[in-house]
């Protein structure tokens, strides 16, 4: 069993990780801005704070093995989620735990030789400021040359509260090209995402880089 931290247990990806996690008997510290001690998982703790707050990210990852973050990149209340990066790892790095990174699909290329899937023309505007900061927030992980261990998972284009699919219990991983399925789909549920993120924590295949999640 594990001591695992998730920022952003209450919403769609934290929540589904959570709930998955602590299924597996891992003892889940669920933390949000806003968050009830009904809300806690089995076995584990809710805890109210913000990961821009570097002390209460320091007193909340006392003990944890793994750190989960789950949350907006580009909140608008708040700066990007980026700039909560430095602190969290270099705090990881001190704790010996590994990071893993709920990221999004926009930095996907759509083929081995481009363009990225938030260059190409359908992709919505209203989505452009998001996928944006969580690419950039994958790049500041490739620059970062600190000891900690992170992983980054980029679900699939169809992924999220308005489309929560079923559990399947099946998934595929890819690099940095975009999963699709035979007719051109690309989608994963909700649950079946926690999945691929919880074997991906109990059994590392993937240090320090990016990988995808689809059917």
């Amino acid at each position: 069993m594990s001591q695992i931290v998730v920022f952003g247990a209450t919403g769609y990806a934290g929540g589904n990780i959570a709930r998955e996690l602590a299924s597996r008997g891992h003892r889940i510290v669920a933390v949000s801005r806003s968050i009830e001690a009904e809300q806690a998982p089995d076995n584990g703790e809710a805890r109210a704070g913000s990961i821009f707050d570097g002390a209460f990210v320091r007193e909340v990852t006392e003990g944890a093995d793994v750190v989960v973050v789950a949350l907006r990149f580009n909140n608008g209340d708040e700066p990007n989620l980026v700039e909560a990066f430095p602190t969290l790892l270099d705090v990881a790095a001190e704790r010996g735990a590994r990071v893993g990174i709920v990221g999004g699909a926009g930095s996907l290329n759509v083929a081995e030789d481009g363009p990225k899937l938030i260059d190409t023309p359908d992709f919505p505007d209203a989505f452009k400021g998001e996928a944006g900061a969580a690419g950039e927030a994958l790049e500041h992980l490739r620059a970062y040359d600190g000891a900690a261990d992170w992983f980054y998972v980029s679900p699939a284009a169809g992924f999220g509260s308005y489309n929560p699919g079923e559990r399947t219990g099946s998934y595929r991983t890819g690099g940095d090209v975009l999963l699709t399925d035979a007719e051109g789909n690309s989608n994963i549920s909700g649950a079946d995402f926690a999945i691929a993120f919880a074997d991906e924590i109990e059994q590392p295949k993937h240090h320090r880089t990016r990988f995808g999640v689809a059917y």
